[in-house]
């Protein structure tokens, strides 16, 4: 499960990263938000047990 989590959230920095404006600004947006699926995901972890 946790190789699992640990594969998902590199995919989803990769696509982001590749989605990313070309901007260091929008560059920060895009890791802001990938920090927050993170946490969302951790947050449904901890509720689950």
């Amino acid at each position: 499960m946790k190789k699992q989590m640990i594969y998902i959230m590199l995919l989803g920095i990769t696509l982001l990263s590749l989605n990313a404006c070309g901007t260091i600004a929008g560059m920060g947006k895009d890791l802001q938000r990938a920090g927050q699926v993170v946490e969302g995901k951790a947050q449904q972890q901890q509720q689950r047990y």
